[in-house]
């Protein structure tokens, strides 16, 4: 249905729907994010995480009744997020206000209509080209009456960058399981909001021809030893290349805009 375009050979790659995204955003963010440059863990990420990990286990085990809701938050938190907490240096009061946003979160999460469920957490990878693999998990699977919803659950708004970030879980699903779902959705647990997409192969083959652009541009900045485009927003706020990138910095001190620069 769709086909990799051919890319430079060079280095082994993996792309997930947070780097190919930063890509699209500011190329050198993504760069630094494969070089294994992250920014500082936040307690806004962290209550996320918890949040996620909490919504994937209502859909598998059921209703988490209020009176074991804490428990439940700090066994997930022992699960996979202690080093997270231990990085945020969080002490137990914080810890208390982190579950009771969770927990505020989780009562509309559990409001919501959830038929049809069918998975949580759902982790894929696909090596379309030698070398080039994409890897991204699935908040929550649905079987609806027309075929598969793939949904990611936001904690917080959503951002501008939802459908090229859906479209990159569409094409991981059809790589994966050789058909495009019927319908992909970003759904912003705290407000409602949604923004749905019914995939086509026209959608999916340019987000793979984009993929195909991120790998050639990186590939090349890693042979060059050359710095890639820097582009200045509001992304650059938590960028951990942000000391040296007058971009990013200038970017940063307005606190809005788009700011495009040369590395």
């Amino acid at each position: 249905m769709i086909s990799f375009p051919p890319v430079r050979s060079g280095d082994d790659i993996v792309i997930s729907a947070t780097t190919y995204v930063a890509f699209l955003r500011c190329p050198e963010q993504a760069a630094g994010r494969l070089r294994g440059e992250y920014g500082p863990e936040t307690r806004r990420s962290f209550t996320g995480g918890l949040g996620h990990r909490i919504f994937a286990r209502h859909l598998r085990d059921g209703p988490i009744p209020a009176a074991e809701f804490e428990q439940a938050c700090r066994e997930e938190i022992g699960a996979g997020m202690n080093p997270k907490m231990v990085a945020l240096s969080m002490r137990p009061p914080a810890l208390r206000d982190v579950i009771a946003e969770v927990g505020a979160l989780y009562q509309r999460f559990a409001s919501m209509r959830h038929e049809g469920f069918a998975g949580a957490e759902v982790q894929f990878e696909a090596e379309p080209m030698p070398g080039v693999t994409l890897r991204g998990g699935i908040d929550a699977i649905f079987d609806d009456a027309g075929g598969v919803r793939l949904v990611d659950w936001k904690t917080g708004s959503i951002p501008d960058t939802a459908h090229q970030q859906l479209m990159f879980y569409s094409l991981l699903w059809l790589l994966d399981r050789g058909e495009l779902p019927v319908r992909v959705e970003a759904v912003s647990v705290a407000s409602g909001e949604t923004v749905a997409a019914e995939p086509t192969a026209g959608e999916v083959q340019n987000t793979a021809d984009q993929l195909g652009t991120m790998v050639d541009t990186v590939r090349d900045g890693w042979e060059s030893g050359r710095s890639l485009l820097r582009v200045g927003g509001p992304w650059c706020g938590y960028c951990p290349l942000l000391e040296d990138c007058s971009e990013g910095r200038a970017a940063a001190a307005v606190g809005s805009g788009r700011i495009a620069g040369r590395a």
